[in-house]
């Protein structure tokens, strides 16, 4: 139970109803800051605004999945309302307060550091990022069906990254009956790939591999896909970029050459909010249990 605790929202989408919820249900002290206008009633939950007053009293501060912009600009779904996150409100979290968020960039991180408070990014940790895979790969097999023309079963696929969004999205692929070759880094990883039945090529090698291949699923977060490469694809085959903004592909190039690339990030909330905003909750919760806990079992 989170009896005492004081947890404070600020911002996010379908996910964060979600993990709202089940923290109102722990019985922690809920307040949420950018659901103005969400009209379902979150029971035991105080709508708030995000001032200084209401962050000093947080033993938690919950941000969106992708924590804020390089701007310390907080995503809202359900405001109208602009919320920036910003030097002062961070100075106003008592010590020991910690931060939770999906993915934090540089603007939350260094905050965080200056004012010595502890962030926790929860896609870090693998219960969450395996567990999210899962959305990802069928958000991203939607996206496949709907723009192509050809079915996956029997079609040339290809993976960049074997990490754990790359390894659900090949073993998925599979299971549709497609060719799948998967594009890794490590020896070690060629070695894994081959005894899942993929055919594995190191991405260094990656423009001897895309001349017949139908679609390019990207989990690498680094401009790989570049125009040199795109230059050998078939006009035909599709992109979709699963890696985080910007992506990994020219984006730019590939419209000159009409080459379908589509960017899509945050799958998990768009095709599967209830799934991983449960995702994230269970975690969540088991996170803060434990710490207060461990302070009381200090005293």
């Amino acid at each position: 139970m989170l009896t005492g605790v004081q947890i404070v929202f600020l911002g996010g989408d379908a996910r964060q109803i979600e993990v709202i919820r089940k923290c109102s249900e722990m019985d922690a002290t809920v307040s949420v800051v950018g659901f103005d206008n969400l009209k379902e009633k979150l029971q035991g939950v105080t709508r708030d605004h995000l001032t200084a007053e209401l962050l000093a009293a947080a033993d938690v501060l919950v941000l969106p999945v992708v924590g804020c912009d390089d701007n310390g600009i907080i995503h809202t779904q359900f405001s109208n309302e602009s919320l920036k996150l910003q030097d002062e409100h961070m100075a106003a979290l008592r010590r020991g307060c910690k931060v939770y968020t999906g993915m934090a960039k540089p603007y939350l991180r260094s905050l965080c550091a200056h004012h010595e408070i502890k962030l926790i990014e929860l896609l870090d940790r693998d219960e969450v990022a395996i567990s999210n895979s899962i959305p990802t790969s069928e958000g991203a097999l939607v996206m496949a069906i709907q723009n192509t023309d050809f079915t996956i079963h029997g079609s040339n696929c290809m993976v960049l990254g074997l990490g754990r969004t790359g390894f659900t999205m090949a073993k998925s692929l599979q299971g549709l009956g497609a060719k799948v070759k998967v594009g890794v880094r490590s020896e070690k990883d060629v070695a894994r790939a081959e005894v899942m039945g993929w055919e594995p090529f190191l991405t260094r090698d990656l423009a001897d591999h895309v001349r017949n291949i139908d679609l390019i699923f990207n989990t690498i977060p680094t401009m790989i896909v570049t125009a040199q490469i795109l230059s050998r694809m078939p006009q035909s085959a599709v992109i979709i970029d699963l890696a985080s903004a910007p992506g990994g592909c020219d984006f730019r190039y590939a419209e000159k050459r009409g080459i379908k690339a589509l960017l899509a990030p945050g799958l998990p909330g768009i095709v599967a909010p209830k799934t991983a905003g449960s995702i994230i909750a269970n975690t969540l919760v088991q996170l803060i249990s434990d710490e207060f806990k461990t302070r009381g079992d200090g005293q």
